[in-house]
């Protein structure tokens, strides 16, 4: 089974799935394999890995050594093309399509493609949609891109059709790393309305019935990231599991 297949079935079976993002330049490798193991013992789905800038280097040692203690999907979630690992079970490959930077649209695919290509890595096709969040978050800054204002539903949903109609396999709408708000419930609502493929949503959620509200709006999966990076916080990644996985009310 690929990693397509595999959330195809977490969404059968679950109604909605649960990532945590793992930001090489916000923790120690082993915090990061602390907190994978944590997060697979307690009901998450998949890991995401990646950052913005990626300032820390063994990028390759880190996706290894998570790889070696847990048994659920490692993602990268690429901040550009510098950031791919064999080691990797997929690579989501991610065009900024909320903004307008050809190199963020397509340049940072052609240099990653043939790469991907060479070590036969899974890429999920994906449409990234920054939304405007009330903070300046890195992902605006370095990509050099406006996000999509949050009370501009109407931009997000025709937008994420595009991406649909371009042959994307998944949306997601990202308010970015330490969002001061997440991504509306209308905007989830309508975006997931309009499209057929799977929606993700990230960014600023930091409580599981928030979670659960976007789930409930539509939303395929749910990405918490900097939540976790606090070991206080670990305790309650089981709750925004339970939070999550409420396949009665998915459509």
């Amino acid at each position: 089974m690929n990693v397509s297949e595999y959330l195809d079935k977490i969404r059968q079976e679950k109604g909605a799935g649960y990532f945590l993002l793992l930001d090489p330049d916000r923790l120690q490798l082993p915090e990061v394999v602390d907190l994978a193991v944590k997060a697979a013992e307690n009901g998450v789905d998949a890991l995401l890995v990646g950052s913005s800038i990626l300032i820390n280097s063994g990028f390759d040692a880190l996706i290894k050594a998570v790889k070696a203690v847990v048994n659920i999907p490692v993602i990268i979630f690429p901040g550009s093309a510098m950031q791919i690992s064999h080691y990797a079970d997929a690579i989501l490959f991610l065009s900024l399509i909320s903004g307008r930077n050809p190199d963020y649209l397509i340049g940072q695919q052609v240099r990653s493609a043939p790469i991907i290509k060479h070590i036969n890595l899974e890429a999920l096709s994906t449409g990234y949609m920054l939304i405007k969040s009330g903070n300046y978050t890195s992902a605006e800054y370095m990509s050099n891109t406006s996000p999509i204002p949050s009370d501009k539903p109407d931009i997000a949903r025709a937008t994420a059709l595009a991406a649909q109609i371009l042959g994307m396999k998944l949306i997601y709408l990202e308010a970015g790393s330490g969002a001061a708000q997440p991504v509306p419930l209308e905007m989830v609502r309508k975006v997931a309305k309009y499209v057929d493929i799977p929606v993700i949503v990230g960014g600023g959620i930091r409580e599981p019935e928030a979670a659960r509200e976007r789930v409930l709006a539509g939303a395929s999966f749910i990405v918490t990231g900097n939540f976790f990076e606090n070991r206080n916080n670990h305790h309650m990644i089981s709750e925004f599991a339970e939070a999550i996985h409420v396949p009665q009310t998915k459509k």
